[in-house]
């Protein structure tokens, strides 16, 4: 009986030193991935920042004059809506593909600094929710899917065939440039909650790093665990 106790408490003692183990193991790998997250956030903080000015030193003095802004997380806005398209079109107006002729090769000069660091180079088009004479919002949204892709998609064939890239940069962005139209998901609204259908129209330029790949990877690793 005394045998059989000992030997009992010896399984119990040998199965928490397991637990143990486990969570030991555990915790350190909870630990360097927060490790490695952060690392690589800073990283990334870093070369944003770095980013930002220089893509400020750029553009600062035409903003103004293309009706555009640069956010804080690196994306050119283009806002002006009558500039851009002809209402529910996606043809480019005369305008917004000069101002494509100066903006787009210096933007590409600067990105190429920080190739090791870009994943990709996302041209979105955004709308309004409104459509003409339509008031249901399913056929909306999808008409306005529809016209948001055409017109991302318009604006990078643009840029993509402009005569003052040269062969290393078009191949670059063959690897680089996405279009994505966004329909209203990501409508602006003014203070007081409603819509702002004229901010909503744009056209936006967005970068997207290996870092936040990477955060989203390590992410998407451990809610799988």
């Amino acid at each position: 009986m005394i045998q059989e106790d000992l030997s009992l408490a010896d399984l119990m003692s040998g199965l928490m030193m397991v637990f143990l183990l486990i969570a030991v193991v555990f915790m350190l790998d909870v630990q360097q991935q927060k490790n490695a997250m952060g690392e690589i956030a800073l990283l990334a903080d870093k070369s944003r920042s770095q980013l930002h000015q220089d893509l400020l030193q750029e553009f600062s003095a035409d903003l103004m004059q293309w009706n555009a802004v640069i956010l804080e997380d690196n994306t050119v806005r283009f806002k002006a809506p009558k500039v851009l398209f002809k209402s529910g079109q996606s043809d480019l107006r005369e305008k917004f593909k000069a101002i494509l002729d100066d903006f787009f090769p210096r933007y590409v000069s600067i990105l190429q600094g920080y190739r090791d660091e870009i994943e990709a180079i996302r041209i979105e088009g955004h709308t309004s929710s409104y459509w003409e004479n339509v008031d249901d919002v399913v056929i909306r949204y999808l008409k306005n899917v529809e016209l948001s892709q055409q017109r991302a998609l318009s604006t990078l064939k643009y840029c993509y065939q402009l005569g003052a890239l040269n062969v290393d940069k078009r191949e670059w962005l063959q690897k680089m440039l996405r279009a994505n139209g966004l329909s209203f998901a990501q409508r602006i609204f003014n203070e007081d909650g409603s819509e702002n259908a004229t901010k909503s129209r744009r056209v936006e330029f967005k970068i997207v790093t290996k870092a936040e790949q990477k955060l989203h990877q390590i992410l998407v690793k451990h809610l799988e665990e």
